[in-house]
């Protein structure tokens, strides 16, 4: 006998049994998760528009390139799944795959796309990673970091939604409960480019006589070794080495959290994360501080009205003149952290966290107010759902949120991007809504034709407007497709029985009175008499290749109505 080899107890497994199944385990969870989320996209973006879906309950059917699907559905336009999806062979019900689906959507959708089944497949293993990582990791103490880090499955109506490019990713990988330091860099003092207040990045340490320091994601440095090569050799930068303390990244991968000084700073990565590269353009970095400084009345005015109400500036950016390449790739933008703005005793929790459904983990949602807990992703410690009074949890929640992104929009001509990851709820000390937090300028925009754009540069003024329709799109996707359609689903799977519409209504009412006392603008009349609302197609914009910006939209029924 191998002495070497672990064997198992009577009744008990071996070692090489209990790895070979939790090893099983995970691509289980993954092959669910990317099933899930491309299932997802037949329905809204392929079957639903060409009128190939029906109910025939307790099932959706669809029919995608001719063959006909089935699925167990819940949680309304959320769309969550109820046991394995199944394909219709012969007369039998046979299991689907994430690859069959592949093959379907590729013989459905017109043009091909010779990427598409890697991209899929990516993400399926980036999941499988992840779930790996987590496994001998440590979560957070701080709750809101957790938080960031619970998006394991990502985008629920993504084709790819954990699709990464490169090599090396895990090791910044926020999902995997990751941190690591900067690098530091010293810019000779006549190339620094920037704008606004950087004065915080002292707090992260100094750079010798004549240079200007400058941190940088040590990934990026890693993709512009090329680039940094002549300026690093003739000194018009120098390589400090790492930072003094460890960085944590933030749920975008390329943000990151300094604790030692309160900042987030916000980095260029030259790499596809899901649909984008994570570059900061030139354009972008200008147009996050122009917006900081335009937004301050609009944000004082908004948490006057609807207290509650903070954001998260970005005052500042730095980077280096050293041409458009490393302008863009070596900027940074300075963001404080949410414990900097929340009230005292709130703690601030990230919207998609709360949202977080995992298949196969034992549970449904993976948000709470304590921590994040380890192994699976999302255990939750506590629910923040208000166990004792779901409704009156999710009418407080609906009336942090949604007032003030719609006034934002009808009073001020500013769309805010509420997405899941664009918000973070802060709660009291039993879990309850009390702020609603809203972050990330470059999602932010000004309604063209309501602000002077006419000093800045073209293309700066571009990227930070909107045309009215766009914007009002923008707003009614973000806050009630992406954002409070998914809480609800969750709300409801934990208030039980028929709770959803309940949800539906209280968001009616919350809606209704905010338009009774601003004028019924109508397009809120619209919208509240039932109008279908529009969803983002991330399917039709990853098929085509395009840039995530000029992603469209597809109608999907309102539960307002």
């Amino acid at each position: 006998m191998d002495e070497d080899r672990p064997f198992a107890e009577e009744g008990r497994p071996s070692v090489d049994e209990g790895r070979s199944t939790a090893r099983e385990d995970r691509r289980a969870v993954a092959e669910a998760v990317t099933l899930g989320a491309l299932l997802r996209c037949c329905v809204r973006e392929v079957a639903g528009p060409r009128g190939q879906v029906w109910p025939a309950g307790p099932y959706l059917l669809l029919r995608v390139a001719g063959t006909l699907l089935r699925a167990r559905v819940h949680g309304g336009i959320a769309l969550r799944f109820d046991g394995p999806p199944e394909w219709l062979a012969g007369g039998v019900w046979q299991p689907l795959s994430s690859e069959m689906l592949v093959k379907l959507v590729e013989q459905e959708l017109p043009g091909g796309n010779e990427e598409f089944a890697g991209q899929v497949a990516n993400s399926r293993e980036a999941v499988t990673a992840l779930l790996r990582a987590r496994e001998r990791a440590r979560p957070p103490d701080d709750p809101w970091l957790a938080s960031e880090q619970a998006l394991v499955a990502g985008h629920p109506f993504h084709p790819s939604p954990k699709a990464r490019a490169g090599s090396g990713w895990l090791r910044y990988a926020p999902e995997a409960h990751v941190e690591f330091p900067l690098r530091l860099l010293g810019v000779r003092a006549d190339l620094v480019a920037g704008r606004g207040d950087t004065g915080a990045l002292g707090l992260l340490g100094s750079a010798p006589p004549g240079y200007v320091l400058l941190p940088a994601h040590p990934w990026q440095l890693d993709l512009l070794a090329d680039e940094l090569r002549g300026p690093l050799s003739d000194g018009r930068l120098v390589d400090l080495g790492d930072g003094s303390r460890p960085v944590v990244p933030t749920s975008s991968v390329r943000t990151v959290y300094d604790p030692g000084s309160g900042l987030c700073l916000k980095f260029s990565l030259d790499v596809r994360i899901t649909n984008c590269v994570r570059k900061n353009a030139w354009y972008e970095l200008i147009g996050a501080v122009e917006l900081s400084e335009r937004l301050g009345p609009v944000f004082a005015r908004l948490a006057a009205d609807f207290p509650g109400t903070r954001r998260l500036p970005e005052p500042g950016y730095r980077s280096a003149d050293l041409g458009v390449r490393l302008l863009e790739g070596l900027g940074v933008i300075l963001r404080p952290g949410p414990w900097e703005v929340c009230g005292p005793g709130v703690t601030p929790v990230l919207a998609g966290a709360l949202a977080a459904a995992v298949p196969g983990t034992g549970n449904r949602s993976g948000a709470h107010t304590g921590r994040f807990q380890g192994g699976h992703p999302g255990t939750p410690a506590s629910a923040p759902y208000g166990a004792a009074d779901p409704l009156a949890w999710w009418h407080a929640y609906v009336e942090r949120v949604a007032p003030p992104v719609l006034d934002a929009y009808f009073t001020h001509g500013v769309v805010l991007e509420p997405h899941l990851q664009n918000v973070l709820l802060g709660v009291d000390h039993h879990g309850f809504p009390v702020e609603a937090i809203f972050r990330d300028m470059e999602g932010t925009k000004l309604v063209r034709d309501r602000h002077d754009v006419s000093g800045l540069p073209p293309a700066v003024a571009s990227a930070i407007t909107y045309d009215t329709e766009r914007g009002w799109n923008r707003v009614v996707y973000c806050l009630l497709v992406n954002h409070l359609a998914e809480i609800a689903a969750t709300v409801a799977d934990h208030a039980g029985g028929d709770t959803l519409p309940r949800l539906w209504s209280i968001t009616r009412d919350v809606i209704e009175a905010y338009a009774a006392g601003h004028g019924s603008p109508p397009l809120l009349a619209e919208l509240l008499a039932g109008t279908p609302l529009p969803a983002k197609a991330n399917l039709g914009v990853r098929w085509a290749r395009d840039a995530d910006r000029s992603a469209g939209y597809v109608p999907v029924a309102n539960p307002l109505a």
